[in-house]
């Protein structure tokens, strides 16, 4: 019989593209019995592609951590499966009731988890350190008896046992046959993804400001006050912002719509400097390399190297209008430099930065972890 495997999650949408398109579709098709438990959403999910069990969603974190863990915890239980990978923090109680010696618990960490509670605004800045550490130790009591796995290479500072399985892109044909133009007709910059202030929104906001020939759309899931803020700081030039995804989960398949139009500037990432981001490659670098875009971004030390390694971009101070107007206008003005820049990111992508490579060592990997019966 085939092993039974349950990846678990009260966070995610149940289409996360590292949830259900990458690890859930890879493992289903190597031939294991693959079950997604994950809050309800619009989106209705095919059983012919995947099995799912729905648990109710609670927009109140604090309901969610309670009885979406529950219930989760009880759907869980019952399918007695031969792995449990689940993907949030929250779930490590959860995780290690359903530990025993007859399975394999697995801690998918998407996130440097301790750094990003020192960013949550829901947070009182002086229990935010608090928080962090506590959750470390609880952390570590929880999972000792668990497998990890890491989305980043730098969380290996943090998880030296944990399996670097990264958060690659899929690459689809559709994606692969489009053409790359370095196109000078166009003064579209696209960001993809939440749509959050460490993610670089308000600096977002204000490229209409820097360069007045620019349009700066985002797609991605983003609150309504917080477009609305957008709106404001870009002020006069607010026409020339675009979302898809207020108030409302973009699919998978609609951001690749987004990365199937031929007539973007360039892909961007213009982040505030914080503990989180600086040290992280973005899954959007690779999404907008395998696109054929090129990318701006800032120019953190890890990712300047990154940048420069595969000379796929530019780099800014994100507080300097300057040198950002500066990028921009020579993307625009060098049509065979930025051209360069977005085939030198679509090569490195296709030589190894995509989910191929991780997919084959999640499948190994989940061999040399089978629970012995």
């Amino acid at each position: 019989m085939s092993a039974k495997v349950a990846h678990l999650t009260t966070v995610h949408h149940p289409l996360d593209p590292r949830i259900y398109y990458k690890q859930c579709q890879s493992l289903n098709k190597a031939g294991y019995d693959v079950t997604l438990i994950a809050p309800e959403a619009n989106e209705h999910i095919s059983e012919d592609e995947l099995q799912t069990i729905t648990i109710t969603k609670h927009n109140n974190k604090f309901k969610r951590m309670i009885f979406s863990s529950l219930e989760l915890y009880k759907r869980a239980k019952q399918l007695k499966a031969d792995y449990y990978h689940f993907h949030d923090p929250e779930l490590l109680p959860v995780a290690w009731l359903l530990k025993n010696k007859h399975n394999t618990v697995i801690y998918d960490i998407h996130e440097d988890y301790e750094t990003a509670m020192l960013q949550k605004e829901y947070l009182p800045k002086p229990l935010r350190r608090v928080v962090a550490k506590t959750f470390k130790l609880v952390e570590k009591l929880f999972s000792r008896k668990m497998e990890k796995v890491i989305a980043e290479k730098y969380y290996k500072e943090k998880y030296q046992t944990g399996q670097d399985i990264l958060n690659y892109p899929i690459i689809s044909e559709r994606i692969l046959n489009k053409e790359i133009l370095g196109n000078t007709k166009t003064n579209k910059l696209l960001y993809t993804g939440n749509v959050t202030l460490e993610r670089g929104a308000l600096h977002h906001a204000e490229l209409p400001i820097i360069d007045e020939q620019v349009e700066m759309h985002f797609v991605g899931y983003c609150r309504k006050p917080f477009a609305e803020q957008i709106k404001e700081i870009a002020g006069d030039h607010a026409s020339r912002i675009y979302f898809k995804g207020i108030d409302e989960y973009v699919p998978k398949d609609e951001i690749e719509d987004a990365y199937m139009q031929d007539d973007w500037l360039a892909g961007v990432a213009i982040f505030p400097p914080t503990e989180h981001y600086v040290k992280k490659e973005l899954t959007k670098f690779f999404e907008y390399m395998a696109a054929g875009l090129p990318i701006i971004c800032s120019n953190f030390e890890k990712w300047d190297e990154f940048i420069l390694k595969h000379n796929c971009g530019i780099t800014v101070d994100p507080d300097h209008p300057d040198e950002i107007k500066q990028a921009i206008e020579t993307l625009r003005n060098k049509p065979e430099y930025a051209r360069q820049l977005a085939e030198n990111g679509r090569k490195a992508v296709l030589d190894g930065l995509h989910w191929g490579v991780e997919e084959n060592k999640l499948i190994k990997w989940y061999e040399e972890i089978k629970p012995h019966k």
